[in-house]
């Protein structure tokens, strides 16, 4: 036998859903940016500056992407919160400020950045950055 669930709740989690596919979404672009404006402040040969100005995006773009994912993580709490309680009660009906509730209960910024998904692909970035800055 099929369970029913309201409508409410329903909408309550497509509306999650869409956020943290938002969020995952924002942390791709991010990742295309970097890489692209990296490569172009690497390739302006006109002075040794723009090669140094490299680390700026490097740096930028990695803490928005580990707050991006911090966020999808928050969102993601959210969702399983709702799922476990929504059911049985109208607590904080559509209440989507996920990062305000769950922020503490998910790893912050500064653990995401150094995460083992996160590290490798600005760690490469950074020395990439390094190798082009050392051989000039």
């Amino acid at each position: 036998m099929a369970t029913e669930y309201p409508e409410v709740f329903i909408r309550e989690l497509e509306m999650v859903q869409s956020i943290v596919d938002r969020m995952a979404n924002n942390s791709f672009m991010i990742k295309g940016w970097t890489v692209t404006l990296v490569v172009v402040s690497l390739l302006i040969n006109s002075q040794s500056i723009h090669k140094i100005i490299a680390f700026l995006p490097w740096l930028v773009f990695w803490i928005l992407d580990a707050y991006f994912i911090h966020l999808e993580k928050c969102y993601r709490a959210l969702h399983e919160w709702l799922i476990v309680t929504r059911p049985d009660s109208n607590e904080c009906l559509f209440n989507l400020k996920a990062e305000k509730r769950f922020g503490d209960e998910v790893d912050g910024i500064i653990t995401v950045m150094f995460s083992k998904t996160l590290v490798p692909f600005y760690g490469v970035i950074f020395v990439l950055i390094l190798v082009v800055n050392l051989a000039l």
